[in-house]
């Protein structure tokens, strides 16, 4: 299915085959509208981002047109969105806070139970096998690109967070609806940041989606510094986020593995599987950071 295809589904013609605005995945901007690929099974997202725009967040939500919108397209399901037009994040101090702000009330708003029937987070099946697979990928990709790795250390460290998936998956944490993938290349500020990318919405351990904001947030973004969060950014980060959440005690027993078992569900991928990301030097030092706050998380408490 060609971009033009998609784009005549949704009443939109080109004269030329578009071009995608994300090297990763199909994301099309005509005028004052994006087309993108979404979840196959749209509707609970939808119920979902409404909801949450309904309420007074910065989200987008499909644009209304005479069509479907979403609508499945081949083996793909797409969704119209409206563009929003703002500022890249750049790691501003309080682009940082406003950010968590803005994700301490996604959570704070998120019902006591799944109402909207959004998929349920169950990864707590990796194998050691898996590991390493992804531990010989990452060790290959570091080599190519002059990167120092300690192979034998994030081996060990990886297969000590496998063993621990257990613990996790029956420990009863809280859970939240969420958009999940909170990172700034999903945010524009306008100025305050506006949620652009929802799709990845998803029930989920309240602390494994914070967790993904401290590690991936500056993910992909040529704006963003590139590293993780430094320790006084975290800071910034959770204050703003804590404006609306109070974490409870079993979460911040939980914390430090929560964020290990993140890195092997999200970073273990990322660095094993993206090769293209390796050939960027931001990227490089962003898994450099990555791999340090794997082995030191003492800065990075919750409170």
């Amino acid at each position: 299915m060609t971009g033009k295809e998609i784009l005549e589904k949704f009443g939109y013609y080109m004269e030329n085959e578009p071009v995608s605005i994300y090297p990763f995945s199909p994301v099309y901007r005509i005028h004052d509208i994006v087309v993108k690929r979404t979840q196959k099974r749209p509707q609970p997202l939808v119920n979902y981002t409404t909801y949450l725009y309904k309420e007074g967040i910065n989200v987008v939500v499909p644009v209304k047109l005479k069509m479907d919108n979403p609508q499945t397209i081949g083996d793909e399901t797409f969704v119209v969105y409206p563009f929003i037009s703002g500022k890249d994040y750049a790691g501003k101090d309080r682009e940082i806070y406003e950010a968590g702000r803005l994700l301490g009330n996604i959570h704070h708003l998120s019902p006591a139970e799944n109402v909207f029937q959004l998929g349920m987070y169950d990864v707590y099946d990796f194998t050691i096998d898996e590991v390493v697979e992804s531990v010989k990928n990452i060790d290959k990709h570091a080599k190519h690109n002059d990167f120092k790795l300690n192979t034998e250390l994030l081996h060990r460290r990886l297969i000590q967070i496998v063993s621990q998936q257990e613990v996790l998956q029956h420990a009863s944490l809280p859970m939240v609806m969420t958009p999940h993938d909170y990172k700034a290349n999903n945010l524009i500020y306008t100025p305050a940041p506006y949620l652009i990318d929802p799709d990845n919405a998803v029930w989920i351990p309240r602390i494994f989606d914070l967790a993904l904001a401290l590690l991936l947030f500056h993910n992909e973004m040529e704006t963003a510094p590139d590293q993780v969060f430094t320790p006084k950014q975290w800071a910034l980060f959770l204050k703003g986020y804590q404006e609306y959440i109070s974490l409870s005690a079993l979460e911040l027993q939980c914390w430090k593995r929560a964020i290990e078992h993140v890195f092997l569900d999200e970073v273990m991928w990322l660095m094993a599987e993206v090769k293209e990301d390796w050939k960027r030097t931001s990227q490089r030092k962003l898994f450099a950071s990555l791999l340090a706050l794997l082995e030191d998380k003492s800065a990075y408490k919750l409170g």
